[in-house]
């Protein structure tokens, strides 16, 4: 009897937001999908900063620049929401 092992890859491969989501593909296949409710920063982008991201943190992360976002897939694969103290409020 032989068990297969499948590693999980974590790392990012495609981001993708709709008006009221966003939806991150791992590396491994998986992907995740959480409301743009939860981190608004990007729910109050406009489509052109939501789709300037880049991968940061080795893989790890998303950056949106022009918005001073970042998420990693640890937190949006706990289903971490951006803290209350954020306001989404820009400077």
């Amino acid at each position: 009897m032989s068990i297969s092992v499948t590693i999980a890859d974590e790392r990012v491969a495609e981001v993708e937001m709709t008006e009221d989501e966003l939806r991150v593909r791992l590396m491994d296949g998986r992907t995740i999908s959480v409301p743009l409710a939860w981190y608004p920063r990007l729910l109050h982008a406009t489509e052109a900063e939501r789709s300037k991201w880049t991968i940061s943190g080795g893989g790890y992360g998303i950056h949106w620049e022009d918005i001073d976002e970042d998420l990693s897939t640890e937190g949006l694969l706990r289903g971490a929401p951006a803290p209350k103290s954020s306001l989404g409020i820009r400077p």
